[in-house]
């Protein structure tokens, strides 16, 4: 079998305001995982577009992710940040997993069917066929580990099963099958509002989420509001089940302070939410307050965000080129 270079590719969709979910859940931890790994990090605007987007605020959405991953501390001198669309190779090689892929892989693909709901019917090609894309991405770079959440496993799967029949198909141990990462107490982050509901960009209530362009009393109020139920906080992680809202924000705290979730139990088990959601605020402010105003100084300097990622794409291309054309020639492709 290849040795391959480890390596780790992951990506944010620029669609809506990114949330406390996108950094505890992705780029948190790809801050502390770019110290170990040749780091690849995307915006993927390609996968933005499965459904319609305004063109003026994809672009400005595109910058503002950038600007939220460089001020969470990804550093773009030690590892790769660009966006999707400027690298052909990644549509290109999206086409030829389409190929590979089998229908029935993708028919099981839950995102699908909850993002199409009851208008499957209606549904765009590349809302059906994006894991392909997600594919793409990963293996156009021969990434050998990715960083997902609880929901982002199948197609972490799906990328696994790809590879592997590419390589059987053609006989052959090109691709690496990739192994998943993941980190933290608060991989999958939920609605303020509904413990039973992920923290969503597209969710119409503003008190749901925590947004990264939130200022400091705007994050301390959504806390304090945050629902809770009328029992006493548990005394062990045991004692939170089937209390999906006490159970969310006990593990944003675990995360928020890098401590387990039975701590934060002992610590604060027998009490009322009030001290709780007062320190939980606080801790949450110290945290995201910096990275919150640095975001939007950022957001500022557009000239500075689109070098960051012409850049990246450039180093990404680099990359990804040779690795590319080595596939026209596996899969039979005349080159001149």
């Amino acid at each position: 079998m290849t040795d391959f270079k480890q390596r780790i590719f992951s990506g944010v969709q620029p669609s809506g305001n990114l949330t406390l979910g996108n950094y505890l859940g992705a780029i948190r931890n790809w801050v502390t995982l770019q110290k170990s790994y040749e780091s690849i990090f995307c915006v993927v605007d390609l996968h933005a577009i499965t459904v319609w987007q305004d063109p003026a605020i994809l672009r400005d959405a595109t910058r503002e992710v950038a600007a939220g991953m460089i001020a969470s501390g990804i550093d773009p001198k030690e590892c790769i940040i660009f966006n999707q669309s400027q690298v052909p190779g990644h549509a290109e090689l999206a086409w030829i997993f389409n190929c590979v892929a089998r229908m029935g892989w993708l028919n099981r693909m839950t995102q699908f069917k909850e993002k199409a709901g009851k208008n499957r019917e209606r549904a765009s090609v590349g809302l059906y066929v994006y894991p392909d894309l997600m594919a793409a991405d990963i293996l156009l770079y021969k990434a050998t580990h990715v960083p997902v959440g609880e929901d982002q496993k199948q197609h972490l799967e799906l990328t696994r099963d790809i590879a592997q029949k590419f390589n059987s198909d053609y006989g052959t141990d090109f691709f690496p099958i990739t192994e998943p990462l993941i980190l933290g107490e608060a991989t999958r982050v939920m609605s303020l509002r509904d413990g039973n509901a992920k923290m969503s960009k597209s969710d119409p209530s503003e008190n749901s989420r925590i947004n990264l362009t939130d200022d400091r009393d705007t994050i301390a109020r959504k806390i304090r509001k945050a629902k809770t139920d009328s029992d006493p906080i548990a005394s062990t992680v045991e004692g939170l089940e089937g209390r999906p809202e006490a159970k969310n924000l006990i593990n944003i705290f675990a995360a928020l302070s890098d401590r387990r979730a039975g701590d934060i139990c002992a610590e604060y088990g027998g009490q009322g939410f009030a001290v709780f959601k007062r320190d939980l605020a606080e801790l949450s402010v110290s945290i995201l307050g910096p990275i919150t105003e640095e975001m939007q100084r950022l957001c500022e300097e557009k000239t500075y965000i689109d070098q960051i990622l012409k850049e990246g794409s450039e180093k990404a291309r680099a990359i990804s080129a040779p690795i590319l054309k080595d596939v026209h020639n596996i899969v039979g492709f005349l080159q001149s």
